[in-house]
């Protein structure tokens, strides 16, 4: 007899307050993920347990009270140790949102993936103990979320943890891998071949698939099931049924989306739907 998942998953968001979502996983050893990146400003805070963090090129080994932190379409992966549990708590802020509470013109990436400064693991878990508080006060979250951020970059270290404004470094063909991403962002539910997608870059398709796995983490095919999962997302939040949602993403059937669904979100469908 197969044995129960134990693995308790828990989203919260607010219908007035869409541009924040968070996550709560606990005892989540069977909680696996592939590469994929968020179109958001993601925050994380490990609370029990042990796991590997790769960012990029980079491989971290975290465990409880450590804080990770992921700009817009950095590719990433984080999973537990030989399958043991873990727990850990996840904010995703719009980056467009961050920017305008910054002043600034365009979001503006922060510099380290991760902090093991107790004091801000500390205002982190108390800010998720708010959000998750069943307690329908949508102005008092969103102001303390605002809070939070607010002072991050100061938490960090201040100006020397700050980033490059976004835009930075803008070559001829940074440009180019831009507007292929762009491209497959706009029409990831349809089929895509690589050879428009060049077309539209004006790189010639192996430069471009080299290239663009060098910036964005990602191959192009990769990058669009992955906007096609963000896309899922989206409509699920909407509460539309599974299997509609799972055709409009570009997927053959309910089965390919729930497969490809659970490696970039660690959750299912229905699970990310009941928000438990």
């Amino acid at each position: 007899m197969a044995r129960a998942s134990t693995n308790r998953h828990r989203f919260w968001r607010d219908p007035s307050l869409p541009h924040l979502e968070a996550r709560s996983i606990e005892e989540g050893q069977e909680v696996s993920y592939g590469w994929h990146s968020h179109p958001t400003f993601s925050i994380g805070l490990v609370t029990g347990g042990v796991s590997d963090f790769r960012i990029g090129a980079d491989c971290h080994r975290i465990a409880a009270g450590t804080v990770v932190l992921m700009n817009p379409d950095e590719a990433h992966v984080c999973n537990p140790l030989d399958g043991r549990p873990w727990s850990y708590r996840m904010l995703h802020a719009d980056a467009a949102w961050l920017a305008a509470l910054e002043g600034e013109a365009a979001f503006r990436p922060f510099a380290p993936h991760l902090s093991r400064d107790p004091e801000l693991a500390g205002r982190l878990e108390r800010l998720f103990g708010l959000l998750f508080d069943p307690l329908p006060d949508s102005t008092g979250k969103e102001a303390a979320v605002r809070a939070f951020f607010a002072g991050l970059r100061q938490a960090l270290g201040g100006e020397r943890y700050g980033g490059l404004p976004a835009g930075a470094d803008r070559g001829g063909e940074h440009a180019a891998l831009e507007r292929a991403a762009a491209f497959i962002s706009a029409y990831c539910t349809r089929p895509l071949r690589l050879g428009e997608i060049a077309e539209v870059s004006g790189l010639s398709p192996s430069y471009l698939v080299r290239s663009f796995k060098a910036r964005y983490g990602l191959t192009p095919h990769a990058y669009q099931i992955n906007r096609r999962i963000q896309f899922g997302r989206r409509e699920l939040q909407r509460g539309r049924p599974i299997v509609e949602v799972a055709l409009d993403a570009g997927f053959a059937d309910q089965a390919h989306f729930q497969r490809a669904f659970k490696r970039h979100v660690a959750a299912t469908p229905g699970q990310y739907m009941r928000r438990e």
